[in-house]
């Protein structure tokens, strides 16, 4: 269906510029516009609720965490950006972009990420005494030994610093194993600790069809700092952002591989 629109779009192009005598570099330009309009256009949702269930599928109960998610917004621009403002050069690895900001600095990678989603509910909820994250350095850092303040700029300085400070190693020591993805939930971490690098990602969603059978959607931020993206799953034909549980082996994402061993809870 893609390609079919694809060559009715491209066919309609050549007509119009035939008929107009346009030059080249404005027929440049314009294919360039059309093609940004049409990946527009691919944007599927305005919230993570409203991204489509795989079929026979639909979604799962879940707590006011869940729902929260749910109702995250997605960005009308669907373009991951770095902090500096730079374009990421692969733009096929996701479906949606979260509506957060990223800051100006290169810190808002993918740990960070997992925890900023997490620091933002509480937040919203007004369970400051819950806004904790363990340092690299093994001390746990909370907003009210922060700050007194309970405005969002100083929510948002102290998330500054426990970016600076925080990373995929001192994520994965503060959460919970969690003991099979058949209990996934909505608000899990996949997180995996390296040398020197790891990576993490946030289960945004779960789905489950009649025979008790889960699939789960992803999200990310990488190196450098960049927008946090909606992965596809790269093993499904149709780009779905959608993941089975009963995944064989390691879980394979656009640009990390995790193991069964690394679903992880707050």
């Amino acid at each position: 269906m893609k390609s079919v629109i694809n060559t009715f779009v491209f066919g309609s192009l050549i007509i119009y510029l035939s008929c107009n005598s346009v030059n080249s570099n404005e027929n440049s330009e314009t294919l360039s516009e059309t093609k940004q309009e049409e990946k527009s256009k691919l944007v599927i949702a305005n919230t993570i609720s409203e991204i489509k269930c795989p079929i026979n599928f639909s979604r799962i109960e879940t707590d006011s965490y869940g729902k929260w998610m749910r109702n995250l917004k997605l960005n009308e621009d669907n373009t991951v950006y770095y902090y500096n403002g730079d374009k990421k050069p692969d733009q096929s690895i996701h479906v949606s972009v979260l509506n957060f900001d990223i800051g100006t600095r290169d810190l808002q990678q993918c740990a960070d990420a997992c925890m900023r989603i997490r620091a933002e509910y509480l937040f919203e909820q007004k369970k400051y005494d819950q806004i904790k994250f363990l340092l690299a350095n093994g001390k746990r850092k909370s907003f009210k030994e922060y700050t007194t303040k309970r405005d969002y700029k100083s929510f948002r300085k102290y998330m500054t610093y426990i970016f600076s400070y925080a990373n995929t190693a001192s994520l994965k020591k503060q959460m919970k194993q969690v003991g099979s993805f058949k209990n996934i939930q909505i608000g899990d971490v996949l997180v995996q600790s390296g040398n020197p690098y790891g990576h993490a990602v946030t289960v945004m969603d779960v789905c489950e069809n009649e025979k008790g059978e889960r699939m789960f959607m992803l999200s990310q931020s990488y190196m450098p700092a960049q927008n946090i993206e909606i992965l596809i799953n790269p093993k499904s034909l149709t780009k779905s952002p959608w993941y089975p549980v009963d995944f064989e082996d390691d879980l394979v994402t656009p640009e990390w591989v995790f193991s069964k061993l690394d679903l992880k809870r707050f």
